[in-house]
């Protein structure tokens, strides 16, 4: 269905992207390809779809199937390989602050942050050659539109503190001034900016309603001004069948915003996934996702 190795899920907040990535990752690890279905969202649910203790990272859910979710844990590791007791050093030694402290303020003035790593763990990932299919269940859209920002975010923040930030230097081993490090933030954005266009396929997840059709627009615009593309957009919880005057008036409601969203495909495939009358969970359930998800 796709070449590149990293496949995103995207969309609100209770639209079906975890469900539609773990059906997507399911797909290829029945292919044969060794898959890792993981979680950017700060408030995950893969491993309760799947049905699986979340808490061993990776964690094996079936034959070449492994899931992680990422949460405040890794970020704080991955914030003290990169950069965290660095910078930690020279606020500490102009301020008192507990380093706990420390990481909630850096990382409320660049909120992009959380995401910037979280891209950069999945592109060493890509890197390191341990699965040939990498299956993204993101954040609710709007913050992963955030993400995009980051470099932005990087340069406006560098630029009223320049001065102060060019003389104030490490006490520990690096002697390095803390601008070095925040424009090495800035590279490694720039660089997970490359990856995302260059490794990940964008899928949208939506549902067939009035808010989530006027939301696209500015969903397209915004990847758009970002130079990147959506490869797919997916229609979840689509009235197939109806049997009661309840579904049949729900059904025709949706075929209007359906009709909608297929009018601003421009080029994009649409899938459309019908409404079950049961939660979808575990592996049986993702089966019949993916069915209709690579019909």
């Amino acid at each position: 269905m796709t070449e590149k190795s990293v496949i995103m899920f995207g969309g609100k907040g209770g639209v079906g992207k975890t469900t539609c990535a773990g059906a997507a990752a399911l797909h290829y690890a029945k292919l044969g390809l060794s898959t890792l279905v993981i979680s950017t969202d700060p408030a995950p649910s893969l491993s309760d779809i799947f049905e699986v203790d979340g808490r061993q990272k990776p964690a094996e859910v079936t034959e070449n199937l492994h899931l992680a979710e990422l949460g405040i844990d890794e970020v704080r590791d991955m914030w003290d390989r990169k950069f965290g007791r660095e910078v930690y050093e020279i606020f500490s030694a102009v301020v008192e602050i507990k380093y706990e402290e420390f990481v909630e303020f850096i990382t409320s003035i660049l909120p992009g942050l959380r995401d910037e790593f979280m891209i950069d763990y999945i592109k060493n990932l890509v890197r390191s050659g341990l699965y040939q299919k990498i299956v993204w269940d993101t954040a609710p859209l709007g913050q992963t539109i955030d993400l995009l920002k980051t470099p932005t975010m990087l340069r406006e923040h560098l630029k009223p503190a320049i001065k102060i930030y060019s003389k104030l230097i490490t006490s520990g081993r690096s002697k390095r001034s803390i601008l070095d490090i925040i424009t090495d933030w800035a590279k490694l954005s720039a660089e997970g900016m490359e990856f995302l266009k260059q490794e990940v396929e964008f899928n949208l997840v939506a549902i067939p309603e009035a808010l989530a059709v006027q939301q696209l627009d500015g969903v397209f615009a915004e990847f758009s001004r970002n130079d990147f593309k959506i490869s797919r957009l997916i229609i979840n919880n689509v009235i197939k069948a109806a049997d009661s005057d309840f579904l049949c008036t729900k059904r025709e409601q949706q075929q209007g915003y359906i009709k909608n969203i297929h009018a601003r495909r421009d080029g994009r495939q649409v899938i459309e996934l019908p409404l079950f009358p049961y939660e979808i969970k575990g592996v049986k359930r993702l089966e019949e996702i993916r069915g209709a998800l690579f019909a």
